[in-house]
């Protein structure tokens, strides 16, 4: 299926559909029936690296069909490292040619599909499969060569190996020793000649010639029906209007519409790839430059590449001029089928769209759009429900992709939607609308996603895009309460540089100003700190990330503002979570406590971090308040070692994991594990890897919390995007006996909104976005968003009224009489009452205390007798009050 030599004939006639567009290869062997195998193996230098596969049978093999894929193993091991699904048809005899997409235009100009990956070595096994059974291997999986097996030429580092025209039939155990001399002849570094046929050379037929006069083969016949053209790698002759020109983007050619075919099952519209070395045709070099509104005529092979059907043109003329096609109007949702039968075509989708997903903006100037913001399917429904699996398919079938036109990847300049430079004066947030979107609708590679490659359908837009500011960037919400306590995701904040997070101090000094800024605009009391270093037990000089981070942040609000929690080293893992506190608001009370496998196994702790526990007093008084910091294992990582797989009922892997480490902390936290005096005064905040309505949060809520985002945020609620999607993972949950005291809980949309091309990184950025996109705010601070909760600590002392019975008595006779004082407190049920005296004032004064409100008094002419109370309500605010009763007039 390789796209040359040429393998069509000569005259244009031979261009219809009759002709089978393929002309038969010198034989390498006997043709075989069975299985294919691997022709040619390039390892060059940088990235020219490809793998021929040949088809020794007599009939065609659809790759994608027959399970088809690519896989390596990487250094040794034993465990594919990539996978590459194979994709496309390769005719008896032919080849089929698989490369990096970076590879020399030697390389690229046989291969059938790319990839940007980081491909073999020659230490690396490489097997081609069908289904899940390897039928040829290179190498020995499992097996780590060091550098190469073979030696010199024959060798797997650096050279080139094809295979010996006798073997028809693959390697098909890979944990033989490999020796690459007994089936291969090597050739030097940077061999590309022999790339794309197996065997002899065929003799290169004279390239077709494009004819205005000739009938061409409909458009919609090339497209076919289904994901692929049915006519792969043969040669056709098409003619339409050129509905968008992108010759001199990094697409290389432009898209034509054809006449109908009457088939709605089939696009009417093709790429037509001419490829240009510098996007500059009609400069002699052999391109024909073409303008929206030419009707041309176009001769070439048909192809696939990434998913998009297209001819690659051998020759091209324009014809005339006609009228652009008017745009086929679309409306989201739409199935990948109904995608398939526009592709290629002039689209305009007839939508108000909501800009969801901006992951890879920077990479790739791509946002994802659909007609409202989209929540979590477990944000909204249980897992495994039915409601569940249906909201998540919706999802994806009201997105698309709003492309750029341009391959690359970290362009610059960046667009903004609206056609003008993305700028921090024209920024983008997630929750603005685009109008009007209309262009060309294709499939390509569209994300970094490499295991395996992801081909997106999304738009190129061909005319300006409106755009509406929905979302702008808001203040810090106002929570009140008399204590604030937040969360914050400092996102790998590592002053051990490039280990993870900041990989050199410029990129430290950016990290930390932004995070920095956010903390300072926050104010919190108290803040929980996720994915900070795990270096508590720092030696001297050197000095925890904690006490780092909060240096910086007294540099900026005053020596002395703040102080951390010192905790040590916590746990096995290389992140951590952290105590940073205000020294005027607040004061730790005992020590921090860890929930850890010791402490009950249902929480793993080489899974999820230990879970942080402090108790905290407020200065001013109020009942203390114990805070717990968390971060659960995360939905991507496995959990294989303890059973514990993705199930595919929405909450990812590990989701047994996380929900025994709620329970355990639930058990835990009723215990009092800091001798608080209040065990049911805990909130519970941090990243517990769990939306709104997975299992771990149910746990909480049953067992008496509050999810306070959703008691006073609702639905609406998130902190954290993914694959354009909303939720929140951040979490801040009240136990029984403080949630009423909660005033506010809210996120701030300072990260999940903004596109990581903000963040303080200087790599995959050209020297321009370093610093025109930079700013040290706290906008894209982090990718989670921080959870401010409020609290009412109830400093406000008991009103008290104390009546005395009598209060005065007469006659003043020297006999005892009895008194009692009614102790009354406003609005408070749960006070102490103490009798603090009861004092007799006068020379023949005399009181006995019968109990703590009854009293004997001698009525003593002029005698004064005092009762003095103290009341405490459950905050610890004391009110001490004072009754009189007099004897005579």
């Amino acid at each position: 299926m390789s796209q040359s030599p040429r393998r069509a004939a000569a005259a244009i006639a031979a261009l219809s559909l009759a002709a089978t567009g393929v002309v038969a290869f010198a034989a390498p062997a006997a043709a075989a029936p069975g299985d294919l195998l691997i022709s040619e193996y390039v390892e060059g230098s940088s990235n020219n690296k490809a793998i021929e596969i040949y088809n020794p049978g007599t009939t065609a093999v659809d790759l994608a069909a027959s399970g088809y894929k690519l896989q390596q193993f990487t250094n040794g091991s034993g465990a594919a490292s990539i996978t590459i699904n194979l994709t496309g048809s390769v005719a008896p005899g032919d080849v089929f040619v698989f490369a990096h997409s970076l590879a020399d235009a030697a390389i690229l100009a046989q291969a059938d599909q790319s990839a940007n990956l980081g491909l073999f070595n020659g230490n690396d096994a490489v097997a081609l499969v069908k289904g899940t059974t390897a039928v040829d291997v290179i190498g020995q999986i499992g097996f780590d060569p060091g550098t190469q097996w073979g030696a010199d030429l024959t060798s797997t580092a650096d050279n080139t190996l094809r295979r010996n025209l006798s073997v028809v039939v693959g390697d098909e155990d890979g944990s033989n020793p490999f020796d690459p001399a007994a089936e291969w002849t090597g050739y030097a570094t940077n061999t590309f000649d022999g790339l794309g046929w197996h065997g002899a050379a065929p003799e290169p037929e004279p390239d077709p010639v494009a004819d205005c006069s000739a009938e061409p083969v409909k458009v919609g016949v090339v497209q076919g029906s289904g994901t692929a053209s049915p006519i792969l790698g043969q040669d056709v002759l098409v003619e339409g209007v050129v509905v968008a020109d992108f010759q001199t983007s990094d697409l290389d050619g432009f898209y034509l519409q054809g006449d109908a075919d009457g088939d709605p099952a089939t696009s009417d519209g093709i790429f037509v790839y001419q490829q240009d070395a510098d996007n500059a045709p009609g400069n002699g070099d052999g391109i024909v430059d073409v303008a929206v509104g030419d009707v041309v005529s176009v001769a070439g092979s048909v192809a696939e590449f990434q998913g998009n059907t297209q001819v690659v043109a051998d020759d091209t003329a324009v014809c005339g001029t006609a009228p652009v096609p008017a745009p086929v109007a679309l409306t989201l949702p739409l199935t990948d089928a109904k995608r398939e039968q526009v592709e290629g075509m002039h689209v305009t989708l007839t939508q108000s769209l909501v800009v969801g997903e901006y992951f890879e903006f920077g990479r790739f100037n791509t946002v994802t759009v659909a007609p409202e913001r989209q929540y979590q399917s477990t944000h909204t429904y249980e897992p495994g429900t039915p409601e569940q699996a249906a909201l998540a398919a919706a999802n994806l079938a009201a997105q698309i992709i709003v492309d750029d036109a341009r391959s690359r990847q970290n362009p610059d300049p960046l667009r903004h939607p609206n056609g003008e430079p993305y700028t921090l004066q024209n920024l983008l947030r997630g929750g603005d609308v685009l109008t009007g979107v209309t262009g060309i609708l294709d499939q390509r590679v569209r994300t970094g996603d490499t295991n395996p490659q992801v081909f997106s359908y999304g738009i190129q837009p061909t005319a300006p895009i409106g755009y509406q500011v929905a979302n702008p960037r808001p203040e810090a919400p106002e929570v009140g309460g008399d204590l604030k306590v937040a969360s914050f995701n400092v996102l790998n904040y590592f002053t051990t540089l490039g280990s993870r997070g900041a990989e050199n101090p410029t990129e430290l000094a950016r990290q930390q100003a932004k995070i920095v800024s956010a903390l300072a605009e926050i104010d919190a009391d108290v803040f929980g700190l996720i994915e900070i270093e795990n270096n508590g037990d720092a030696v001297p000089p050197a000095v925890p990330a904690v006490e780092t981070l909060t240096n910086a942040l007294n540099a900026v609000v005053g020596a002395g503002t703040y102080s951390y929690i010192a905790t040590g080293k916590i746990g096995t893992d290389v992140i951590t979570t952290a105590f940073v506190y205000k020294t005027a608001t607040v004061t730790p009370l005992g020590a921090h406590q860890l929930l850890t496998s010791k402490v009950d196994p249902r929480f793993i702790d080489t899974l999820n971090r230990p879970a942080l526990a402090q108790t905290f007093a407020a200065v001013e008084g109020g009942e203390p308040v114990t805070v717990v910091v968390n971060h659960l294992k995360s939905k991507s990582s496995a959990c294989d070692e303890v059973g514990d797989p993705d199930t595919g009922d929405g909450q990812g892997n590990c989701a047994v994991t996380r929900t025994n480490a709620a329970a355990a902390m639930v058990d835990w936290l009723a215990t009092d594990p800091t001798g608080s005096g209040s065990p049911d005064r805990s909130i519970v905040i941090g990243d517990l890897n769990a939306y709104a309505k997975e299992d771990p949060i149910r746990v909480f809520t049953d067992a008496g919390y509050t999810d306070l985002l959703d008691e006073h945020q609702g639905d609406d609620a998130y902190s954290y995007v993914f694959d354009g999607q909303l939720g929140y993972l951040d979490h801040a949950l009240a136990a029984p006996g403080l949630a009423a005291d909660v005033t506010d809980a809210s996120t701030w949309a300072i990260n999940a909104d903004e596109p990581s091309v903000l963040d303080y990184n200087t790599n995959f950025k050209p020297a321009s976005q370093v610093t025109g996109l930079y700013a040290p705010d706290a906008y894209r601070s982090s990718d989670h968003d921080p959870v401010i909760v409020g609290i009412d600590l109830d400093t406000t002392p008991p009103v008290v009224t104390l009546t005395a019975t009598p209060d005065r008595i007469f006659p003043p006779n020297g006999k005892l009489r009895e008194v009692t004082v009614e102790v009354g407190v406003e609005d408070e049920s749960d006070v102490t009452v103490e009798l603090v005296s009861a004092e007799a004032i006068g020379a023949k004064a005399e009181v006995t205390t019968v109990d703590d409100t009854t009293f004997e008094i001698v009525a003593a002419n002029k005698s004064v007798y005092r009762f003095t109370y103290t009341v405490t309500d459950a905050a610890g605010n004391a009110t001490t009050e004072t009754v009189e009763v007099v004897v005579g007039r």
